[in-house]
Formats: structure tokens, sequence, C-alpha cells
């Protein structure tokens, strides 16, 4: 009896990997660690903008409503919920992605506004954390692209036959992914540049 309860699960087992189990299994767990990684990345720049924020005001106080709109963009993000389950939820997801373009573009127009500022631009603080920021935006530009890689492999496993059967069985569904606008203007993050660039060339939106 044992030895055939030994051949069931063997049995079992093998049906479960030909039908793509194992394979579902694994990608999954690799959009969850992509995942891991962007939430990461997000949360350094978050951390970065109280103080950019801070130093800019120190210089440009009359600049309210840029500094607001980044306050206001830094508090949105740090509103959502957001867990290792988020990219099975498709508008948690694009709440996700809306808060976080938003604070991408508050950024760019808070570096194409400190181009009016020469003080600014040579404060030893400022220029450390717009060096950081630079840092960390290509760091959110890597995280994102292999997020991107590891969902489009995992939804076109799960779509394909018979895949998409056991898919649908253990209740693995297609997941949401950036989409193409907001990656472009991630592949485009503020720059770095203390030689008098023009402003218009600084950052991504203005």
């Amino acid at each position: 009896m044992r030895a055939a309860g030994r051949f069931i699960v063997l049995i079992a087992a093998l049906a479960l990997a030909g039908c793509g189990y194992n394979t579902i299994q694994r990608e999954d767990e690799q959009v969850k660690a992509s995942w891991s990684e962007v939430l990461n990345q997000y949360q350094r720049r978050a951390d970065l903008v109280p103080n950019l924020v801070n130093t800019v005001k120190g210089y440009a106080n009359q600049e309210k409503e840029v500094l607001t709109r980044v306050t206001e963009a830094r508090a949105q993000v740090g509103s959502l919920r957001v867990s290792p389950d988020t990219p099975s939820d498709p508008e948690a997801f694009s709440r996700f992605e809306a808060a976080q373009s938003q604070l991408t573009s508050s950024l760019s127009r808070l570096l194409i506004v400190s181009e009016n500022y020469p003080q600014l631009k040579s404060d030893a603080n400022f220029r450390d954390l717009q060096a950081q920021l630079e840092g960390t935006e290509n760091r959110i530009t890597v995280a994102r692209t292999r997020y991107i890689q590891a969902v489009q492999q995992y939804n076109s496993t799960v779509r394909s036959f018979p895949n998409n059967l056991t898919a649908k069985m253990f209740g693995y569904t297609e997941k949401p992914n950036f989409s193409v606008a907001n990656e472009t203007e991630i592949a485009r993050p503020p720059r770095v540049d203390f030689g008098g660039t023009p402003a218009s060339s600084v950052g991504g939106n203005n």
C-alpha cells in the first residue's frame, strides 16, 4: 500500500509538472521578487523628497506651487496601501502607477525650477540630494525593466495551453504591467548637470 501511495504521488507530481504548475509557481515568485525591488527603489526616492523640498525652500521659497505639488505627490504615494499582492489587483496597481508617475513629474519640474537659482545649485546638500535622486531614478528604471520582463514571461506562461488550464485550476491569472507611456517617462530620469545646462533639458517633463 505504501508503494502504491508513493506511486500515486509521483504520478500526480509528474502530471502537474507536465501542465506547467512548477513553471507557473517559479515565474510567480520571480514576479514577486521583482515587485519587491520596485517598491524598495520607489521608497528610496520617497525618502529623499522631504530633505530635497526643504533644501529648495531655503533658496526658492517663492516657488510655493512647485514645492506644494511635490509634497502632495509624495503624500499621495505614501497614502497608498501597497503589498506583495498589489500586482494581482489591476485597480490597485493602476493607482500605484499613477501616483508614482505624478511624483516623477513633480520632481522633474522641481529640478527645472532649481536651474533658476545659482546659489541653490551650488549648495553642497542640494548637489548631494540631486545626485542621490538621479541614482535612485536609474535604479527605479532597472527594477521596473526587470519587473516588466518577469510579468511578460509569467503572463505568456499562464495564457499558453495547457498551462492555462492549470493556472485556472489554481487561481493564477494574468498580472497588470507598467504602461508604455509611463515607462517612457521613467526612462528619462532627472539628470544632474552642474555646468549650467538649460532648464529645458532637465528632467522628463516641464
